[in-house]
């Protein structure tokens, strides 16, 4: 992801104002033409979020340490899947 986004920083850098035009033309010609409900809504989606904070920042610090914890729990194998869930929470 971050080769990703060194790209498109350099990328950025070289297009001149009427380049950048020209695919804001294509990507507005090729979304108009788009009949695909799920890329639409995946493109809208991108959208709004660029609009949006990090989720991450909006969290209260009890909250980034739950989130760590269960990362934590997970990289050390300590999972179980959905159906033992299910049958746990059913048990109890």
């Amino acid at each position: 992801m971050i080769s990703f986004s060194v790209n498109l920083d350099i990328k950025k850098q070289k297009m001149s104002t009427a380049e950048l035009n020209g695919i804001k033309l294509d990507l507005i010609a090729w979304i108009n033409q788009l009949s695909d409900s799920d890329l639409i809504f995946f493109l809208d989606g991108l959208r709004v979020s660029r609009d949006k904070k990090d989720w991450w920042e909006e969290l209260s610090t009890a909250q980034k340490k739950q989130v760590l914890a269960g990362l934590k729990d997970a990289e050390e194998g300590r999972v179980m899947d959905s159906e033992t869930f299910w049958k746990k929470l059913n048990n109890a």
